[in-house]
């Protein structure tokens, strides 16, 4: 018998987890557990619902706070139809199958569907709906109208009445506020439907960058909030009867044999998808080799910081392109403030349970965002722990993120979001796998590595978003062209796995490069071990406006930011002049003057220029025509003129 889990109360309301005949359905603090408790009164695995004898039983985890059923605590209870749950703050009930049809919307369920009538259907899974995979179904709905069908699985999602929407900042998902800066030459590849969902209203984007080598019919890059691609091609998707979305997270091994039935399955999950490392043994082991020094793999740790600048774009991005230590990408002054960590300061990125007392390294995982409070704490509202540097407000690492602020002309009180996140650069070996073979019962499955899950990102702006919609496009192209309504092929996915491979060269050379400098010996280092000896070396602060000490890192500053004002000026007229500059730069500690000169500025050279072009491997619409066989019998003879045979795609 079937049965499911049904949020009631909290921000899993409205939302259902079938329970499976085997395994179990964890509750917890965790990020790791199938139902994620946000109530700080949850422990971090609080509850479980095992199978045994073939009923559902609900055991506590130890927790702190107990685990109720029908409002009493049980530490072992097997559940009946209508028992209702409580964790923390939060409520289930638990339902058979005889009560489903009449309690809820049979769609809510991940059950099993029965191969297509039409065996000229498509039929495809994206496990991960942010904008990738969004615009992907997207872009394959519209190049295939009538003859696909596509389910979109994401836990970032949520039930409201009859539509999908995203959770918000009450689920604890802050983090979409950051803002990526998208080329004309991506967004220009979506479709028509798309773009006037994405940029109908100026107020919700800025071209803050100037035109450059990849802007496409004289468009410039343009800054968009990732809250606001997410819901509008949400909601565009919503619309569409060929897509289907499921608000819960995508599970490999829970999903087998449905996947059995699908001609494709689209990895679209972020950096550390799970089911790609599931499917792992398919598209083979990432190699770090390339993206090391002295043996040593490099990564990089960024401090995202939500705040607020009243700088102009034009001085916002002279300051950011003019050193390596902060890059403030936003949108008329909201967005991120991306810090660049040395090793040190990577370590002190660390959150603490007030409750238990210990520490947690929860900020440093994904999805973690710590928000900031009316006492000024920044609390992670899935884990309930605080930012331990915002506590030691004399820590060396706090007192570098007041310096941030201030570059930008930040007022402390506008930091209102702290997060942090890896860039871990990997070479895969390929994007495209076929995880089962064609049988006289199922059609065959190809799975698809896109956007993060294919190419790491980096915190150049939007550097993720232009790869992953450009992938996006790239596969919808391939499958709408070689999709015939038989099993498909290695071969066609040929433009494609280019595509790919073109991405992840541009995409991995450039973020490198944006890791790394060399200096004028030849000697190759990481920008992050330069800042760390950067700030061994810094004077002393010495309490005068301007200390001699500083004034050498600041002309150096100065005279770099005018090299660069002249090459910008006349992409983005209103830069600030010399002496707006010195009156701005003047106000921060001689140490930060010189970590910032130092640090080097952006190689826009190298990690600029044009975008990858799929659009080379997709120009050519002709069909594909071969010979027709050579009788052997006819060797050596003149066979006359033939007429070309039709490739048949069988």
């Amino acid at each position: 018998m079937s049965s499911v889990i049904v949020g009631r109360t909290g921000p899993f309301s409205g939302q259902s987890v079938v329970l499976g005949t085997a395994g179990s359905l964890r509750f917890g603090r965790k990020s790791d557990n199938d139902v994620i408790i946000v109530s700080t009164s949850a422990s971090r695995l609080h509850a479980e619902i095992v199978v045994e004898d073939g009923a559902f039983v609900l055991h506590d985890r130890n927790s702190r706070n107990g685990t109720h059923v029908n409002d009493r605590r049980i530490t072992r209870h097997v559940l009946e139809h209508g028992d209702v749950i409580r964790i923390g703050d939060e409520t289930f009930a638990f339902e058979t199958q005889e009560a489903l049809e009449t309690v809820m919307d049979l769609s809510q369920l991940d059950m099993p569907r029965a191969p297509a009538a039409d065996p000229g259907t498509l039929r495809v899974t994206v496990a991960g709906g942010g904008p990738v995979g969004l615009a992907f179904a997207l872009m394959l709905e519209a190049a295939l109208p009538g003859r696909v069908a596509v389910t979109v699985y994401e836990g970032r999602w949520v039930r409201s009445g009859s539509t999908v929407v995203w959770k918000d900042e009450t689920h604890g998902n802050v983090r979409r506020q950051q803002v990526v800066t998208i080329q004309s030459r991506q967004y220009l590849a979506l479709s028509e439907e798309m773009q006037a969902a994405l940029f109908s209203d100026p107020a919700h984007y800025s071209e803050m960058w100037p035109i450059g080598p990849d802007s496409v019919d004289g468009k410039p890059p343009r800054n968009i909030r990732i809250a606001y691609v997410e819901d509008q091609l949400l909601a565009l998707a919503n619309t569409k009867a060929a897509i289907r979305l499921v608000p819960k997270r995508f599970d490999a091994p829970e999903h087998e044999g449905r996947l059995a039935q699908e001609h494709v399955l689209v990895i679209g999950e972020g950096g550390r998808s799970r089911t790609r490392e599931y499917y792992g043994d398919r598209f083979g082991a990432a190699d770090a080799s390339i993206y090391s020094l002295d043996g040593e793999h490099i990564q990089d740790v960024v401090l995202g910081l939500r705040v607020k600048s009243p700088l102009t774009d034009e001085m916002s991005v002279l300051l950011t392109v003019s050193q390596n230590r902060f890059l403030l990408n936003s949108l008329r002054g909201e967005g991120f403030l991306n810090m660049r960590l040395t090793r040190d300061e990577a370590k002190a990125v660390i959150g603490i349970d007030p409750v238990r007392q210990v520490f947690e390294e929860c900020i440093a995982a994904r999805p973690c965002v710590m928000s900031r409070h009316e006492d000024n704490e920044f609390v992670c509202p899935t884990h309930g722990t605080l930012f331990l540097p915002a506590l030691l407000r004399g820590s060396a690492l706090w007192k570098r993120i007041q310096e941030g602020l201030k570059l930008f002309g930040v007022p402390e009180e506008d930091l209102s979001a702290i997060t942090s996140f890896r860039l871990d650069m990997v070479q895969r070996p390929r994007f495209t796998a076929q995880l089962s073979r064609a049988t006289a019962t199922t059609p065959g499955t190809y799975g698809f590595l896109l956007g993060d899950a294919a190419n790491a990102i980096h915190f150049w702006p939007g550097r993720g978003l232009n790869s992953g919609v450009a992938s996006a496009v790239s596969l919808a192209r391939s499958l709408s062209r070689a999709w015939r309504g038989k099993p498909l092929r290695d071969a066609d996915f040929i433009r494609h796995e280019a595509a790919m491979s073109m991405l992840q060269y541009r995409h991995k050379s450039r973020a490198w490069n944006a890791m790394v400098t060399t200096d004028e010996q030849g000697v190759t280092r990481a920008i992050k071990d330069i800042i760390a000896r950067s700030m061994e070396e810094a004077p002393a602060p010495v309490p005068t406006a301007e200390p001699e000490d500083a004034r050498p890192d600041l002309e150096a500053l100065l005279a770099r930011m005018g090299e660069i004002r002249s090459r910008l000026a006349p992409r983005l007229p209103g830069m600030p002049t010399d002496e707006e500059l010195r009156e701005h730069l003047a106000s921060l500690a001689p140490s930060t003057l010189r970590t910032l000169q130092e640090s080097g500025a952006w190689d826009t050279l190298i990690v600029g220029g044009e975008e990858a072009d799929i659009d080379l491997f997709y120009q050519s619409e002709a069909p594909v025509y071969v010979g027709r066989p050579t009788d052997p019998r006819a060797v050596g003879q003149d066979p006359g003129p033939r007429e070309p045979a039709a490739y048949d795609p069988a």
